[in-house]
């Protein structure tokens, strides 16, 4: 067999190879692929609209006295809506319900003294723990979002990163 041949082909298949992966590329990027991706669109769906904030009092974390609650953890989320644009609006139950709102699409975020241990992980998604959080008394604290909202849950994350360090 002819090496030339062989070396010719070898460069044909290469240029062939590089072209369908370019192709490909260009065609992905197109659709609008992201990632991470929010399968139900909830970072577009509350930045510069409302977030749905479900808690429940522990503390200094989470105070409920009259009106919205107060604390250390409503003072975070209030800042984290301001950083997307959004109004927080608040909902006080249990965690067992507040988990059930957020699985039916009813809430966006769960936050209070929830902890890495939570039962819930089977249920939201769970940030990454942070122990710096005012008031927490050492423990390290976890914010709940709908499972597969990870883009969400990426700006969330990066957020408390920025503020509270993990």
């Amino acid at each position: 067999m002819d090496r030339s041949w062989t070396s010719r082909r070898h460069r044909q298949r290469r240029w062939a190879t590089a072209a369908i992966g370019l192709i490909l590329a260009g065609a992905l990027s197109g659709c609008g692929l992201t990632i991470p991706a929010d399968p139900d669109g909830t970072l577009d769906s509350v930045s510069g609209g409302e977030l749905r904030v479900g808690t429940s009092p522990d503390g200094d974390l989470v105070e409920v006295t009259r009106g919205d609650p107060t604390g250390t953890v409503v003072d975070l989320v209030d800042a984290f809506a301001d950083s997307i644009d959004a109004e927080p609006t608040w909902t006080v139950a249990s965690e067992e319900t507040l988990v059930r709102m957020l699985e039916a699409g009813d809430l966006d975020l769960v936050a209070g003294g929830i902890t890495p241990d939570t039962p819930w992980i089977d249920k939201a998604g769970v940030t990454r723990g942070y122990p710096g959080i005012e008031g927490a008394d050492g423990r390290e604290l976890v914010m709940l979002v709908p499972l597969g909202e990870n883009a969400f849950l990426s700006k969330l994350e990066s957020f408390l990163d920025a503020e509270v360090g993990s």
